[in-house]
């Protein structure tokens, strides 16, 4: 039996959706510009791109700003139900997502769905996979503080432990396309990998950055974790050297 020190560090994987799992972010711009547009207002790219990541209940004020005449809870059904429709017309993978699902799955590797969009879409998604990957989905609805809050990441940890005690947020990462979204899993005490899509992030020596998930294996998530983990190299002895005799 192999000792706790040699027992595998990556014990589960949290997963955002929209921009990491599936290229849905268009799907939203869409459904923003068609609101806006039947209430007389004017939506423009870069509003769009605020909202990027955001909870749908900020992206809801946003709009009505924008002139949406409709209270929050109508909005947030509108866009949702637009996208669903879309969604089963034709599903936008994102490179790489589906395989490295499938590998962490056969490696026996824990997934959860942590989304700001809410249950009605990511059940969606999740019924558009081919296994059950996700052990449970944490979405925007069952939360009280949206993504960049990390209240989504740590509810998705609490319910991992409930099987598993000895989990702990070391023994997990996240994946995150957007800056509200790789904020939240960072303040949650997870390794975080941002893979940027429609908008681009700026440095942060907290998380990795990964171009794309195609070609990324459970290894390079091992190799993440354990290089996090790893103890501090000693700072080097004081300089005890003479000088010349002048």
């Amino acid at each position: 039996m192999r000792s706790p020190a040699s027992q595998p560090l990556l014990k589960a994987a949290l997963w955002d959706m929209d921009g990491t799992i599936v290229d849905t972010e268009q799907y939203w711009i869409a459904a923003e510009h068609a609101l806006v547009a039947a209430h007389g207002g004017e939506w423009s790219h870069e509003k769009a791109m605020q909202l990027v990541g955001q909870s749908l209940v900020f992206s809801a004020g946003i709009l009505q700003e924008a002139g949406v005449g409709l209270e929050v809870r109508e909005i947030i059904d509108t866009l949702t139900g637009h996208v669903v429709s879309l969604v089963r017309e034709s599903v936008p993978w994102r490179p790489g997502a589906r395989e490295l699902l499938e590998e962490l799955h056969t490696a026996g590797i824990r997934c959860a769905l942590v989304t700001m969009s809410e249950a009605p879409l990511a059940r969606e998604i999740v019924a558009s996979l081919p296994k059950p990957y996700f052990e449970f989905l944490v979405t925007g609805d069952t939360v009280l503080e949206g993504k960049p809050h990390p209240e989504a990441y740590l509810t998705a940890v609490e319910l991992l432990q409930q099987s598993d005690p000895e989990l702990e947020h070391r023994h997990c990462v996240a994946l995150e396309d957007s800056a509200p979204g790789v904020a939240a899993a960072v303040a949650s005490g997870v390794a975080t990998v941002a893979i940027p899509h429609i908008v681009p992030l700026p440095h942060d020596p907290r998380r990795a950055t990964w171009e794309t998930l195609a070609g990324r294996t459970v290894a390079d998530l091992e190799e993440l974790l354990t290089l996090r983990h790893e103890p501090a190299p000693a700072p080097p002895p004081p300089f005890s050297g003479g000088g010349r005799n002048d």
